[in-house]
C-alpha cells in the first residue's frame, strides 16, 4: 500500500509516517518508480506507534514495542524492553497522581475556607445589629 492508504488506515496522516521514518520507526520499500510501499506490518507497527502515543507515551518511548514487533512477536509488549518502559510509564502516572491529589486537596481546603467565610458573613449579616449587607460588586446594599 501506498503511504496515502497507510496513513488513512492507521488514522494519521503522511507526514506523520514520514516523521516515523525519520526516525527509525518505520522503514518503507520503494516500488520501481521511488514511491514508498507498505506492507500489513508497518501497519501494525503504526498502529502500536499510535496506540501508545494516544496513552501518552512519548515517540521515544514506542521504540521498543516497535523492535518488539519486527522480531517476530505478536505483540508489542512482549518483550523484557517493553515492559521496563510500562513499569517506568507506571511509576510516572503514579507521581502524577500524587501531584493531583496534592493540589485537589489543597483546592479543596480553600473551597471550605471560602464557603466557611461566606457563610460567616452571610450569618454576622443576618443577625441583629450586625454589619450592613455588602454587595458582591463592592457597594453597600442600604
Amino acid at each position: 500500500m501506498r503511504i496515502g492508504e497507510l496513513a488513512a488506515r492507521a488514522g494519521t496522516t503522511a507526514r506523520a509516517l514520514r516523521y516515523y521514518e525519520t526516525r527509525g520507526l518505520l522503514a518503507a520499500r520503494r516500488d520501481g518508480r521511488g514511491h514508498r510501499s507498505y506492507g500489513e506490518a508497518e501497519l501494525r507497527l503504526v498502529e502500536q506507534i499510535r496506540t501508545l502515543q494516544d496513552f501518552g507515551f512519548g515517540l521515544e518511548e514506542t521504540r521498543p514495542f516497535v523492535e518488539c514487533l519486527r522480531a517476530g512477536h505478536p505483540e508489542g509488549d512482549s518483550c523484557p524492553a517493553s515492559l521496563v518502559v510500562y513499569r517506568r510509564k507506571l511509576a510516572e502516572l503514579d507521581e502524577l497522581i500524587g501531584r493531583l491529589t496534592a493540589v485537589r486537596e489543597t483546592v479543596a481546603g480553600q473551597l471550605r475556607r471560602a464557603e466557611g467565610a461566606r457563610d460567616e458573613l452571610a450569618a454576622e449579616a443576618s443577625a441583629p445589629g450586625g454589619p450592613e449587607p455588602v454587595c458582591e460588586l463592592g457597594g453597600r446594599l442600604s
